[in-house]
């Protein structure tokens, strides 16, 4: 039902801007940093061990991409972050320009249903922090635009 529930709400939110929030309580029901710090800890080792989605993070270097998450977080949930976007895999590493959603996940592979994997891992990672599931639905309908940069098959 979760899941079910879940992609609704990314297909119901992708016409949504892809803003962060002007207000702060979705930064204060994920615990803020140190809250959102756990979340993206607890998600990144869901999706590194989930069989659905594991191996399209075999060459990333997953740190950088949990530091990258907690910024993203934070700022879209009208935390006092800014996500700064500079996501380098291990190929690119000290090499040139930032690269945007689109050009990262642009020759992944990523599917709907790898997709919906992912938010599914990342509703996981917020229960298991108590995370209301107020505030994590709308932290997932700011997110949930991002799927038209990263499925690409």
């Amino acid at each position: 039902m979760k899941l079910v529930s879940c992609s609704m709400l990314l297909a119901s939110s992708l016409a949504m801007a892809q803003t962060p929030y002007t207000e702060d309580s979705t930064y204060q029901g994920l615990g803020g940093k140190e809250g959102i710090r756990k979340i993206t800890d607890t998600f990144v080792t869901l999706i590194t061990t989930d069989p659905r989605i594991k191996d399209s993070f075999t060459d990333f270097d997953m740190k950088q991409l949990n530091v990258r998450l907690q910024e993203q977080f934070c700022e879209f949930a009208g935390g006092p972050c800014k996500y700064t976007g500079k996501y380098h895999d291990k190929a690119m590493e000290g090499v040139g320009p930032v690269r945007d959603m689109k050009t990262v996940h642009q020759d992944l592979q990523i599917t709907n249903a790898m997709f919906n994997a992912l938010a599914e891992d990342l509703q996981i990672a917020m229960e298991q922090h108590n995370v209301p599931s107020s505030v994590a639905l709308k932290l997932i309908a700011k997110l949930a635009p991002m799927q038209r940069d990263i499925v690409t098959k």
